[in-house]
Order: C-alpha cells, then structure tokens, then sequence
C-alpha cells in the first residue's frame, strides 16, 4: 500500500492507478472487479477492516465487494440511491445501445448493504457528499481539515483529466454538476477511482470552467 495522506492508503492495482481502490482508515473504500479479489485481501490481511464503502454500483468499484465482505465479516454501505443496485447487481446502465449491451454481461456477486449513505454522513473522519450523474446514487468522500477528496467516477485522471466517459455515465448533466461542487471545494489531494493521485487545487476549476 502506498500512504497518500494521513490515514489514507491507496492499494497497489495492476496495471497501478487504472482501478482504485483506498483504505481510510479502517474503512476500505472501493473493490475493484471481481479478479481483484485476491490482490485486495493479500494487502488487507493482518489489518483491521471495519468496513467497506463503495462510491457507486459499477463493476469495476463493487466486482471484489462481496468476497472483501465474507471474508472480514465487514458491512457494506453504499449512496442510498445505488443500493439496489448492487444488492442485485444490476447497475443502471447509461443512456443507448452499447450501454445496454455491456449491461447484459455477468455481474459480480451482489450483496447486501447494511447502510444506505446519505448527505453529511461520516465515514471514517469523512463527510460523505452526494454527486450523482455517473451513476444515480454515486457519493464522494471529503475531508476538510486537510482538503483530501475521494471522488471516486465523478472525475478520471486516466492521460489527462476528464469527466467520465459519456457512454458509462446515467446522467451527463447530472454529473456535470457534480464536477462543479467537488470542484468548489478546491481540494488539495484528489483520488480518483481511475488515474493517478492530484495535488493541484485549481485543476478541477480549471477542467469544469
């Protein structure tokens, strides 16, 4: 694991930084796809889990969720808005054909979510933020006292810093909006669900206008 702040490690991904995964404290933040499974619980191993957040029911961010779950015997929680989703692994594709398409493929192992998160909810030191539009309940972490915003899909630091792709996102607009909040914020550290980590306040303003 690499420290990136304190009480916030990011699990090392293969290949690193494509999908994120962190753990805050003794809260593990995102799991990945379901071949994830074992490079996450060789690094959890030997620490205390006490629980498992998940910014919003894709894939690639709840694929390992259910066996992190069994295997420390931790809640999931999740935007109340995307519970469903991943109780049933059935994420709410974007608009068109192809999203529909990728909709149909095999999902991950649903599981249950002990705690739907909402507005001004604390995880871990956090405020948990709601900002929807890449999926319908997808939810930010942000931490004041230090400016350190987990932002999971609202942003991609994947070549250059972007806006998720159109084609995997429920609602453009939506999320549009919720680029500009987190971007208000002017955080000093941004960890994003793919990309690298970014320490320039004034990038996100700079991206969302």
């Amino acid at each position: 694991m690499r420290l990136l702040a304190p009480g916030v490690h990011q699990l090392l991904g293969r290949p690193p930084h494509m999908m994120n995964a962190y753990l805050v404290e003794d809260v593990l933040v995102d799991a990945g796809t379901p071949a994830a499974a074992k490079r996450i619980t060789r690094q959890l191993d030997g620490r205390s889990l006490a629980a498992h957040v998940v910014t919003h029911a894709h894939p690639d961010h709840f694929g390992s969720s259910h066996a992190v779950c069994e295997r420390y015997d931790v809640p999931l929680w999740t935007g109340r808005r995307d519970a469903e989703a991943i109780e049933t692994a059935s994420p709410v594709p974007a608009p068109g054909l192809l999203p529909s398409l990728l909709a149909k493929m095999k999902m991950p192992d649903p599981h249950p979510v002990a705690r739907g998160l909402r507005e001004g909810d604390e995880v871990a030191g956090f405020t948990v933020l709601d900002a929807p539009g890449h999926s319908p309940g997808h939810i930010a972490l942000w931490r004041d006292h230090d400016g350190v915003l987990l932002c999971g899909d609202v942003f991609f630091n994947v070549l250059r810093l972007s806006g998720p792709p159109r084609f995997l996102t429920h609602d453009a607009e939506r999320n549009r909006e919720s680029m500009r909040r987190l971007a208000e914020l002017r955080p000093k550290l941004v960890l994003f669900g793919h990309g690298r980590p970014l320490r320039d306040p004034d990038r996100l303003k700079r991206l969302v206008g």
